[in-house]
């Protein structure tokens, strides 16, 4: 998503972490939430993907590999987005497209390359994940314009 400002949905995020679920978030903009804090947020992951391409998916993924649910959603989780306007996620039914967006999201998460990870302290620090730096964007550019019939 591009922000996260809700604080409704800020505190569920953090209520969930509480129960000891893992939370993955691609934020390439405002983040209100400080994640990886011990007993409060530490099961939040908070990445920030800021490339040549200023886009930003909207790909909302639910529970376990087996029983995973995927939406594709037009709203940021911004205040001004979940109060005063009307706003639409859509589920993904069809399984091929569910594991590619997984598989997109997932390569988002390890990108390296842009890719950002939020500290506790509120700042963004480089990762080194990958031997060769990953730079997903650039990745899904090139995956667009090659092969693209037989992408699913």
């Amino acid at each position: 998503m591009n922000s996260l400002t809700d604080k409704v949905i800020i505190d569920k995020l953090i209520e969930a972490s509480q129960a000891g679920v893992r939370i993955e978030l691609i934020v390439r903009g405002i983040c209100c939430l400080i994640p990886e804090v011990p007993g409060y947020t530490e099961n939040i992951k908070v990445v920030s993907i800021v490339g040549r391409f200023l886009e930003h998916s909207r790909i909302y993924r639910f529970g376990a590999k087996d029983r995973e649910k995927v939406y594709i959603a037009s709203a940021d989780l911004m205040t001004r987005n979940t109060v005063r306007r009307v706003e639409v996620a859509a589920p993904i039914l069809d399984k091929k497209v569910r594991e590619y967006l997984s598989w997109m999201f997932e390569t988002m998460m390890n990108d390296d390359e842009k890719g950002r990870r939020l500290t506790t302290k509120g700042t963004y620090v480089e990762r080194n994940i990958n031997k060769v730096k990953l730079n997903s964007q650039e990745l899904f550019y090139s995956l667009a314009y090659s092969n693209a019939e037989n992408r699913f």
